[in-house]
């Protein structure tokens, strides 16, 4: 009886962080699993430091042609109106941390990148097609899921909608 109730205190214990994290959805109207990574600058950064603001989740790779497209819109999404944007790079799928870097110089980013090099934000969002967007409402809930690479007029229409 003590083992049974020992396997099942260590089993608990085990599947709790995963549950916590599948607590909070993915889906509109569900609240965004927080997370926290470092950026290409060594800075680290958690969703909850946006804590009542809004917030844009791009996810991408360096290797995706929609990806590369939607950069200089979003580049010019935040030089224009100055969103909160993380755009965290699936950096367990590039070839290295400093092919990121380049990427970022190339296209002269300013908005911060994070590197989510063990996958497990992606994980968490269940990221299948990149590159993916989501619009983050200053109480933390989902107002918008996107496939594929949005325009500038779209990240604008989709940030503008939130509070």
């Amino acid at each position: 009886m003590k083992f049974l109730k020992y396997v099942m205190v260590i089993s608990i214990s085990m599947f709790l962080p995963i549950m916590t994290v599948y607590a909070n959805g993915t889906e509109v109207g569900e609240r965004a699993p927080d997370f926290e990574l470092k950026t290409i600058d060594g800075q680290q950064l958690r969703l909850s430091d946006f804590k009542g603001e809004r917030v844009m989740i791009n996810f991408w790779t360096t290797w995706c042609p929609p990806c590369r497209h939607e950069m200089p819109d979003m580049q010019r999404f935040y030089q224009d109106l100055q969103p909160n944007i993380l755009a965290v790079n699936l950096t367990d799928t590039e070839m290295n941390r400093e092919q990121v870097v380049r990427f970022s110089q190339e296209l002269e980013l300013t908005f911060p990148i994070l590197l989510d090099e063990q996958g497990e934000v992606s994980k968490a969002y269940r990221i299948s097609p990149i590159p993916t967007t989501y619009m983050i409402d200053s109480e933390g809930i989902i107002r918008h899921k996107s496939y594929g690479a949005l325009t500038y007029e779209q990240m604008v229409a989709e940030y503008n909608k939130m509070e």
